[in-house]
């Protein structure tokens, strides 16, 4: 673990940024006045979602009239009545 005071995490926060990205260092330690304040940490990295298109194929059938209430719903959400 590094600890930086302000001054110098301002001056070099690309490399400290870096540093932790690329797994140089663990977590910094940012510090004002002698006292720690931040932790610099690398984020947890996203587990990409499988999207596939169909993927409910089957699962419910859309009615042929699906479409006869559009002007009613439209009106619901624009603040009007039904």
């Amino acid at each position: 673990m590094t600890y930086v005071n302000m001054l110098e995490a301002k001056s070099s926060l690309s490399r400290l940024v870096e540093d932790v990205e690329l797994g140089r260092e663990k977590e910094i330690i940012i510090a004002r006045g002698g006292r720690p304040v931040a932790r610099l940490v690398p984020l947890a990295p996203e587990t990409p979602v499988e999207r596939r298109i169909g993927v409910a194929k089957g699962a419910f059938e859309v009615p042929d009239d699906i479409d006869a209430h559009n002007d009613e719903v439209a009106a619901l959400f624009n603040g009007g009545g039904a």
